[in-house]
């Protein structure tokens, strides 16, 4: 990720931080990236009892006449605003706390005991490591090791 889009995720993440809050609203995460119809800025967002329509709309307005005012070097961009969905997916190390005891999809970059994917049980995280149930053991995975974690439905 180059420095011009971590610098605009972090300033978005702080800006939709506060908006969300005062909605009851708990951001999930920011994406910036290059698509093929322009730039898309995806925005996930989560509340108790789920995420309507309605939520995404007036928070995609909102945002957005933040964003025009705040940040002014975003650029001609794409909002999408959305729900995680049934089978979120994990890419922050606070998620991998927030649903231990739930049941996981990881794949790695490099093998680990000789596989790349995973299914099982979260039962923790710390130290940088996804602790992961699998049969009958339990497999450390180092978070930078990890392509791409979902839940398991």
């Amino acid at each position: 990720m180059d420095e011009r889009t971590e610098k605009v995720i972090a300033e978005v993440e702080a800006l939709a931080e506060s908006l969300l809050k005062s909605e009851g609203i708990t951001l999930i995460d920011v994406e910036y990236r290059r698509e093929r119809h322009g730039w898309i800025l995806r925005l996930i967002m989560d509340k108790d009892g789920g995420v309507t329509l309605e939520d995404c709309t007036d928070i995609s307005h909102q945002l957005g006449d933040i964003l025009d005012v705040k940040v002014g070097f975003l650029g001609p961009y794409h909002m999408e605003v959305s729900s995680p969905g049934l089978d979120r997916a994990l890419t922050k190390p606070k998620h991998f706390n927030q649903f231990q005891g739930r049941p996981v999809v990881i794949r790695t970059h490099w093998p680990v005991e000789g596989k790349k994917d995973f299914k099982g049980v979260l039962s923790g995280f710390s130290d940088g490591v996804v602790m992961l149930a699998a049969g009958n053991q339990t497999l450390g995975i180092a978070y930078e090791n990890i392509v791409k974690a979902r839940l398991d439905y």
